[in-house]
């Protein structure tokens, strides 16, 4: 934007008042043009038009971004980026541990676009507490965090004094020594999303792909941790100075000692980020811990297939968990090499990668304005309605701080036709019922559900069109809920 001549004399504190917005920088001050940014979510072209009528703004247009001719700055050159629809969703085939999906173009996390605007900043550290991490990746290594105290120092002595022993990499409290070192795979799996190196010609890439990485690993070979060790490790990576924590962990009943280690990571200007829990549960009426505490530096994360679906082994909740992320056929690194795995353990991590990208962008942003920004930036969803607070993260809207668009395919919007469908309650064993749902005229329809309730993985609603061929099944305690939405009608 340009201000109009005498406008430039105010202060700049003055100036971020008058215009709402806070000045990034004077790209020509002897011209008065300055490259700001509003605090408000908004779209681009709200944002654009009030600066543009304000008395002391000549012009106002967006930061265009501009490429190369003849070339393409937009895709990392890592050779597995086609496997992480999370990431690039062209609508392709997902094959992995949790079956076959045809994917839904556009369902991710919109990488393509936000990594025209930030890779992430080797200021930035993110702790990885969980079952560690294999550091001797070739395609996490460059990216894992060093203790340099420990890295210059005396073998054998805490040189540091942060309790731990030559932790160069991190620290391990299963084995009590300076050695996070992975042995059962899930905290590299979770790393390699949020940040292997990205452009390298190797392997994959994370979601932020220039941050750094802090093992801390208190699960151990199992996959189980005790409560004793998750508080020393939240309490380490507090004392390493990390900026975000991933948690793709959980169970165990209300720790008041786990919350007070918490509001410490808070205090410490800490996000924490935490998968919501693989039970297929309502964590409004069931809490999963610790994503399910109610502290402000806390961010639940569903877990969704690349249709755009809840994962129907993810929990859930209208309030308790605040946002969705690709968590179905995730691609990442094991101790055995590339593998897809399913959880919202894998969900979490694309949020904790987004939210490296944020503070990447600017690093003098707090948590909760970092936590503000990727729920209120959040894309919303028809598949989300009623199962997160807010909808699916989307690293684009997040890094231009902009509101997605509403969504074209959420049946809350449509035209309502009324018809009552109800099973005996209790439903009776070993029956199937089947009902024919027609409205004349319609090219898409959804069967909206008061209450959906059924035995978790053993009894099922399918949804077929009128075809015949199946487009979705449901199963659970969903509560209030859509099905999917099926293209022309009849459907059944």
């Amino acid at each position: 934007m340009k201000l109009k001549p005498m406008s430039g004399v105010l202060s700049i504190n003055n100036l971020e008042r008058a215009l709402g917005a806070k000045i990034k920088e004077r790209v020509s001050p002897a011209n008065g043009v300055l490259l700001v940014q509003r605090s408000l979510i908004e779209t681009a072209d709200s944002a654009i038009n009030t600066l543009a009528h304000h008395p002391m703004i000549e012009y106002a247009e967006p930061n265009y971004i501009y490429r190369m001719v003849g070339g393409s700055a937009t895709l990392p050159s890592d050779p597995a980026l086609n496997r992480l629809w999370g990431m690039i969703n062209t609508g392709q085939q997902v094959v992995g541990d949790s079956g076959t999906f045809t994917g839904k173009a556009g369902i991710d996390i919109d990488a393509q676009k936000a990594w025209l605007m930030e890779t992430g900043s080797r200021e930035v550290v993110v702790a990885v507490i969980d079952t560690g991490v294999n550091w001797r990746n070739p395609d996490l290594a460059p990216n894992i965090f060093t203790n340099k105290a420990e890295l210059n120092g005396i073998a054998n002595v805490d040189d540091d004094g942060n309790g731990c022993v030559d932790d160069v990499y991190g620290c391990d409290f299963v084995g009590a020594d300076g050695d996070p070192m992975d042995v059962f795979g899930h905290g590299t799996h979770v790393a390699g999303t949020i940040g292997a190196l990205g452009n390298n010609n190797n392997g994959i890439v994370g979601v932020a792909w220039n941050v750094r990485i802090l093992p801390v690993r208190f699960l151990g070979d199992d996959g189980s941790g005790t409560l004793a060790n998750a508080i020393k490790a939240i309490d380490y990576a507090v004392a390493m100075k990390a900026d975000i924590m991933n948690n793709s962990w959980g169970g165990g009943g209300f720790s008041q000692a786990l919350v007070d280690s918490i509001i410490r990571a808070k205090d410490a200007g800490i996000l924490f980020l935490a998968a919501a829990g693989n039970n297929g549960n309502d964590n409004d009426a069931s809490p999963e811990y610790p994503a399910s505490y109610q502290v402000d530096n806390v961010i639940s994360v569903a877990a969704m297939d690349p249709t755009g679906m809840v994962a129907d082994f993810s929990n859930f909740g209208r309030t308790s968990v605040h946002i969705a992320a690709p968590g179905v056929n995730i691609v990442s690194y094991t101790m055995r090499g590339l593998e897809s795995w399913s959880g919202t353990s894998m969900a979490c991590p694309h949020v904790a990668g987004v939210a490296a990208l944020l503070l990447s962008q600017d690093m003098t942003q707090s948590y909760s304005t970092i936590r503000s920004r990727l729920l209120n930036s959040a894309r919303p969803m028809g598949s989300l309605r009623g199962r997160v607070a807010t909808g699916m993260v989307n690293a684009y809207h997040a890094l231009s701080n902009t509101v997605a668009a509403q969504d074209p395919e959420d049946p809350f919007y449509w035209q309502k036709k009324s018809e009552t469908i109800s099973t005996l309650h209790p439903y009776a064993m070993k029956t199937k019922q089947e009902w024919i749902v027609t409205v004349p005229g319609a090219k898409k329809m959804a069967v909206y559900f008061s209450r959906f309730e059924t035995e978790a993985g053993y009894d099922k609603v399918t949804f077929r069109n009128s075809a015949g061929a199946v487009v979705g099944t449901m199963s659970g305690k969903l509560g209030e809920v859509y099905g999917p939405v099926v293209e022309g009608t009849p459907s059944r």
